[in-house]
């Protein structure tokens, strides 16, 4: 299909139908949704108090804290926390009430449309630059950008767009997708795009202003939320640069509101200590941080299963909604 080109004297681009195209991640491979294991959280305690694994009981046990006394606790990701099977985790502890917010980049949003629309995601970047089709999918682009449209009509942030139009759109595998769900739930699920790093912009159907806007939204969204995280806990997951950079932004709209002080945890997961995630999230914000050096596919199931196990022990675990 080739479309037009808004740039005089510039040839049409070529863009092709997302059945065409070869993903390298499927819904089968994703993470599976345990209940609390048996003996789980006596192994989770028998780990050594010393280093990664002493950050991460801390880190579990900040966060039943924090809903035990109705506090905060959001996470921010990165795409590759999607990308790799994720998802089913993060609904599991938003259903359960252990996530209040979740905020990520745009990439993270196609991940999450894409697995909902065809149980499917992450094109072969190499094998398609080369002739140019990379990141030209005709349904990708309609159902984000027009997301974005829908948002700017009905008052809606980006995230809360996304996930509507999947809900609304009956999509066969919504179940997978975390804005959908934090749709139906109520739970704010921002998206905070960097103009020129998603697909999506390469589409010259694009109505910039209307992306703008809903982003924009998303980023007082997620402002307020953080000027709510007195005692509670902030998450940021396999982000290096963008979401680090949005949430020190955030911490000083609500500072300079007088809404928060230092009285909070954050823990940055990643499989490498990069500058952005480590200053400003770790170190400069909160009276405490950690860092927890791992990869997302195999730490987020541990933290999952040893925050049902803890909160169950604890009398505090909720069904899911």
């Amino acid at each position: 299909m080739v479309e037009p080109n808004p740039e005089p004297g510039q040839p049409p681009l070529r863009i092709r139908p997302l059945r065409e195209r070869k993903n390298l991640v499927r819904k089968e491979d994703f993470a599976q949704v345990l209940p609390p294991v048996d003996g789980f959280l006596r192994w989770f305690e028998a780990l050594p108090d010393i280093y990664g694994a002493k950050a991460l009981k801390r880190v579990v046990d900040a966060i039943v804290t924090a809903r035990q006394q109705g506090r905060l606790v959001g996470v921010s990701l990165g795409a590759h926390v999607l990308k790799v099977g994720l998802s089913p985790l993060l609904i599991d502890l938003m259903r359960r009430g252990l996530i209040g917010h979740v905020a990520t980049n745009g990439a993270s949003a196609i991940h999450d449309w894409e697995t909902a629309y065809q149980g499917a995601t992450s094109e072969d970047v190499a094998q398609n630059l080369p002739d140019g089709s990379f990141g030209f999918w005709r349904e990708t682009l309609d159902a984000l950008n027009g997301a974005a449209v829908r948002a700017k009509t009905r008052g809606e942030g980006y995230g809360e767009a996304i996930g509507r139009t999947i809900l609304d759109g009956d999509l066969p595998h919504r179940q997978l997708s975390v804005f959908a769900e934090a749709a139906r739930l109520g739970v704010p699920a921002t998206v905070h795009v960097a103009f020129g790093c998603d697909i999506t912009h390469m589409d010259p159907g694009l109505d910039g202003a209307a992306l703008g806007a809903a982003t924009q939204r998303d980023f007082w969204t997620f402002a307020d939320s953080v000027g709510r995280l007195g005692g509670g806990v902030w998450l940021n997951i396999g982000s290096a640069v963008i979401m680090p950079e949005v949430f020190l932004k955030a911490v000083s709209i609500a500072r300079n509101r007088g809404q928060l002080g230092d009285d909070f945890l954050t823990c940055n997961f990643d499989m490498l200590q990069q500058y952005r995630a480590m200053t400003n999230v770790v170190q400069r914000p909160p009276k405490e941080g950690k860092s927890i050096l791992a990869m997302h596919e195999i730490v987020l199931p541990l933290l999952h299963q040893a925050l049902l196990c803890t909160a169950a022990a604890r009398g505090c675990l909720v069904e899911p909604r």
